[in-house]
């Protein structure tokens, strides 16, 4: 069990005023007023949905050793250390890393950002890092892993507390390396405060999140304020293809690095063949046969090489390992049916740019005969300006459409369809048609389809959940595609 005094736990935080011992020993953190407790440190922050601060009183009730805040109760319990701070979400990340020994330090600690992409750069470099022989930790929005264990995963990037536990966890387990995805959220919310990262990559940046940032210059600053944190012992690779990604590196001390598919960079490739089976690319002088499909996984594939390069591992190995990976579960993930030879695309894009990307990659693989039958959603509270985009793309890209819901969340489905439908142009109007129920949609989809055509299913990927009204019920899309494909005998 941890326990340290409260004071070694303050050494990287800007404290303001100090009320109470001091010396009190900590023996667990906690920024939820509920599961306060003896020995235990409160830490009241702001959030969107409501204000820790409004908790203070009745956690410090349960016998709390300290409280950490931005404002401080009227009443003060005198068997209870208080520390005033300006941010409580900046200390927390400090106090979380200082409680659990400072676990990044420990490991060399590489984090991906950008609005795609990042799951399928994190998921490869581990793939990649345990091939090479390392003992490797893996942070992602589909699944968290120690190795082989496997842990679930509840958001992109955890809380400052479940964040430092994991990567304690893993230096626990003899691991020497960690791959982490590094949300916007979590730098707005400095869930990533205090920790030390060996490398950040970037990949692009497109429309998301904008119903968090406001706008996008907040959304393009939060991915930025994750370079300009690295240390000058780190390296910031960044896209050179994606206009923003010259900007990621402006005030980064770390040492700069770009990759590109189209021109000057420190790594380069050069698309030979896009085909069903997989990318022929050329990479410094190698021609080499991935495994992945599509051009935003030569991005990603290229992004990879040049982080485990820059780590210091020797290029042809690398190249070598990466031929025979295979992408993370929910992206691009093939589902085909049997009498039919249906073609079922199973991925998570859920933002514009994705869902361009994964039906500009299936026009390039697919036979002049085949056609795209397309199921795509948006998710309630959420970003609504993507809407009528993600519909717009889906008509114009597919030969018909389907659009139903994706975790309507607290929203009537029926007004986000009618956001989304607005985004289709008359020309196209007569291939789409709206379907509330998500297995209704799949099974729509599949009955439209011909022998060898193709059904993508967007938004979802490796999720099995559908929440509606704050229930989360169980609903995987590979399952219920499986599933139609049988059940239609297609």
């Amino acid at each position: 069990m941890i326990s340290l005094p409260l004071f070694s736990l303050l050494t990287d935080v800007n404290v303001l005023a100090q009320h109470g011992p001091t010396d009190v020993p900590i023996t667990g953190l906690t920024l939820d007023s509920r599961e306060a407790g003896p020995g235990m440190a409160f830490c009241a922050l702001r959030g969107t949905a409501t204000d820790g601060h409004k908790f203070i009183e009745g956690a410090v009730e349960e016998g709390l050793a300290a409280v950490i805040c931005e404002e401080l109760p009227a009443v003060l319990n005198p068997a209870t250390a208080y520390v005033l701070v300006a941010d409580s979400a900046e200390a927390l990340g400090h106090v979380a890393a200082a409680f659990y020994g400072h676990p990044s330090r420990q490991l060399t600690l590489v984090g991906v950002t950008g609005t795609n992409g990042k799951t399928t750069c994190a998921t490869l470099l581990h793939k990649l890092l345990r091939e090479l022989g390392y003992h490797t930790g893996l942070l992602s929005t589909v699944q968290n892993q120690i190795d082989e264990e496997v842990i679930p995963s509840t958001h992109t990037t955890p809380d400052a507390i479940r964040l430092n536990a994991l990567l304690a966890r893993m230096v626990g387990a003899g691991c020497t390396h960690a791959c982490m995805e590094v949300s916007s959220h979590a730098v707005a919310q400095h869930r990533i405060t205090g920790l030390r990262f060996a490398g950040g990559i970037f990949t692009n940046l497109t429309h998301d999140h904008l119903d968090y940032h406001g706008t996008f210059d907040n959304y393009l600053k939060a991915k930025k304020a994750f370079f300009d944190h690295l240390p000058k012992t780190a390296f910031a690779l960044t896209n050179a293809d994606d206009k923003r990604g010259p900007v990621m590196l402006q005030n980064t001390a770390a040492r700069r690095a770009t990759y590109s598919l189209r021109g000057a960079a420190d790594f380069r490739a050069k698309l030979v063949a896009n085909e069903v089976h997989g990318l022929h690319l050329e990479i410094e002088g190698r021609e080499i046969l991935f495994r992945l499909i599509g051009v935003f996984n030569a991005y990603n594939l290229l992004a990879v090489y040049g982080a485990a390069v820059l780590l210091g591992e020797e290029p042809t190995e690398v190249l070598t390992i990466l031929s025979g990976l295979t992408t993370a579960p929910g992206r691009f993930e093939p589902v085909v049916s049997g009498t039919q030879a249906i073609t079922g695309i199973i991925d998570y894009a859920h933002t514009p740019d994705a869902l361009e990307n994964v039906l500009q990659t299936l026009h390039e693989i697919r036979q002049p005969s085949q056609h795209i039958i397309t199921v795509v959603g948006c998710g309630g509270n959420r970003d609504a300006a993507k809407r009528p985009i993600m519909a717009n793309l889906a008509a114009r890209l597919s030969n018909k459409v389907i659009l139903t819901s994706d975790n309507p969340r607290f929203e009537d489905p029926a007004e986000i369809l009618a956001q989304m439908q607005a985004g289709v142009t008359a020309p196209d109007s007569t291939k789409v048609q709206t379907v509330a129920d998500r297995r209704a949609a799949i099974e729509a989809a599949v009955r439209l389809a011909g022998p060898h055509d193709i059904v993508l299913v967007a938004g979802k990927g490796h999720e099995n959940y559908q929440e509606i009204r704050g229930v989360k019920s169980h609903f995987d899309d590979k399952e219920v595609l499986a599933e139609t494909f049988a059940a239609l005998g297609k």
